[in-house]
């Protein structure tokens, strides 16, 4: 069994650590710790061993530079070696992408045994500072090194940090209250149900054995998409339905490119009262490319991230995970396959009509439609900028 904590403070994750221990006192415990070199190289990986094996505390108890993935990969084949079906707790620093990284170890290099064949996946528990967690996702103008499989780490912004962690946990374990009618306790409480309507919400000491248990056990939802799957930019992002503590989600979906000119003019009136927004476009000058959406805070990033599928494209349809193909077939038109826009925007007091009609004034209307492609490629993108020369703009 593979476990993984981390924490958004490192009293956060100690206190999740704590919890999880309560339900595997025996587990042993790998604890990382990843720093830069300052050179745009491999980090150096510090790992810190808890166990009752002296001999397996010698070997890993040991810092090393190289690719994040790779070396707690082999840490836990080391461990599986010793032990035919170890409980192995993970424990990651908040400066590393505990998605990315998972999504490496189930999609081990040619000629490597995948970590699966060792280790069922758990739950990933998150311990949240509630105080912290609001801070960071304010900061939109400080960006903080998130390190994830390979080389190099492009810098994210804290807001946009302290969301990709809550959204990559099973379990939240928040710091324990004094008040269970703390205003701002049960504010955090309600924003983390709409950033991730799947996770359970514990208190830091919490005795629900249910709750503990599964903590110890295979979440089912890994069978549902594995890690590597769950980082497809078209998979449909997760809405949680209702208002909670003035905290809501909207979804809005449409089959039509977006023009982005008037998509970038929208953007101040759109982003009012926003707090997260996660989807991806279907861009008129980018047909080919899958567009990304991502805001934490007031910061909005768009960026290419592979592309739609097509008709007859044997290898990329193989390539896919099971999820994008059934909902590219679900989804898919005789003429524009599965291109389309889906977006959630969680925020407080969100106006979900008004904005709805704000992004479907964005889209081609009939008569641009009626243009093609290739006339869609000139129109003015003050989002992505003109594409590049040579490629193509046809379907």
């Amino acid at each position: 069994m593979l476990s993984v904590v981390s924490g958004n403070t490192p009293e956060a994750r100690s206190r999740a650590l704590d919890v999880l221990l309560r339900a595997a006192p025996d587990a042993v415990v790998l604890s990382i710790s990843v720093q830069g070199d300052g050179n745009r190289g491999y980090p150096c990986v510090q790992r810190i061993v808890t166990s009752d094996d002296d001999a397996l505390r010698d070997e890993l108890c040991r810092a090393g530079t190289g690719d994040p993935a790779v070396i707690v990969r082999q840490d836990l084949e080391a461990i599986a070696r010793r032990s035919p079906r170890p409980h192995v707790v993970l424990s990651l620093p908040e400066n590393l992408d505990a998605a990315a990284l998972l999504a490496s170890l189930w999609q081990p290099p040619p000629g490597r045994t995948p970590t699966a064949h060792h280790y069922d996946l758990a739950a990933t528990t998150m311990g949240v500072d509630p105080g912290r967690f609001l801070s960071d996702l304010r900061c939109v103008h400080r960006s903080a090194p998130f390190f994830g499989p390979g080389r190099h780490t492009a810098p994210v912004t804290l807001a946009e940090a302290a969301a990709r962690q809550v959204e990559a946990a099973g379990t939240l374990v928040l710091r324990p209250g004094q008040d269970p009618a703390d205003g701002r306790r049960q504010g955090v409480r309600a924003l983390l149900g709409h950033l991730n309507p799947s996770a359970t919400v514990l208190a830091g000491d919490s005795d629900d054995a249910d709750a503990l248990k599964a903590l110890v056990n295979p979440d089912p939802r890994w069978a549902e998409a594995n890690p590597a799957e769950r980082l497809d930019p078209v998979l449909a992002p997760v809405r949680r339905r209702g208002v909670d503590q003035g905290m809501m989600s909207v979804l809005w979906r449409s089959r039509r490119p977006v023009h982005p000119e008037r998509l970038a003019d929208s953007l101040p009136k759109l982003m009012s009262g926003v707090v997260r927004s996660r989807g991806h476009l279907w861009l008129g000058t980018r047909p080919r490319s899958v567009v990304s959406w991502r805001s934490a805070g007031g910061h909005l990033e768009l960026r290419e991230a592979g592309d739609w599928l097509q008709d007859g494209d044997a290898s990329a349809w193989r390539a896919a995970s099971p999820q994008r193909r059934t909902l590219a077939s679900w989804f898919w038109d005789e003429y524009y396959g599965e291109r389309r826009n889906e977006i959630v925007f969680t925020g407080t007091g969100l106006d979900q009509d008004g904005l709805r009609r704000i992004l479907d004034a964005t889209l081609l209307d009939d008569r641009e439609l009626s243009h093609g492609v290739e006339a869609w490629a000139g129109l003015p993108d003050p989002l992505l900028g003109a594409p590049a020369p040579g490629v193509p703009t046809d379907n």
